[in-house]
């Protein structure tokens, strides 16, 4: 069976895409803390029902269950968008995947100060999953790295919308 082309992405659906990419940069960047009210509100129903999912499974797991909760939604949007060959919306979608990166990373800063104000309180997921590691003390170091996978996730994905543009064109 063939794979169907992916739907065009025409000059107006590029500068739509480039006009909401930047105001939801705009909007990431001037975030008290990078706390982006709605979308971090929804990666955070997410990220508190993947405790128990994955915990149904193993109660050691249960600390990964948040992170795997917040980052599993966006994947399957984006591969429904990618099944249906709808490139805006598979970029949307993991423009949202890599923006639950930065969150990640906030969370995972403060896995030795724990000031963020948690869920229904209990245990600091990335306290209890760094000190298993045994790299606790490497906390903001690791969430520097994951901070940065997620700008450049974010920066190729947009990248990736101009080159399906460019490769769309008229000539």
């Amino acid at each position: 069976m063939a794979k169907k082309e992916w739907a065009a992405v025409t000059t107006r659906r590029l500068i739509g895409f480039a006009i909401g990419a930047a105001l939801f940069g705009l909007l990431i960047l001037g975030s008290e803390s990078g706390f982006v009210f709605l979308i971090d509100h929804a990666n955070l129903l997410f990220h508190e029902a993947g405790h128990p999912a994955i915990g149904l499974f193993n109660s050691r797991l249960e600390p990964y269950g948040g992170t795997i909760g917040q980052l599993v939604f966006p994947v399957v949007l984006a591969v429904s968008f990618c099944r249906k060959d709808q490139p805006l919306s598979f970029a949307g979608s993991l423009i949202w995947f890599f923006e639950n990166w930065l969150n990640i990373a906030r969370y995972m800063a403060d896995a030795r100060a724990q000031e963020l104000p948690l869920v229904g309180g209990g245990d600091h997921d990335w306290n209890t999953i760094f000190g298993r590691w045994h790299v606790l003390a490497y906390d903001t170091r690791i969430a520097t790295v994951v901070k940065i996978i997620g700008l450049i996730g974010m920066a190729a994905v947009c990248a990736w919308v101009v080159w399906r543009w460019y490769r769309d064109r008229e000539p």
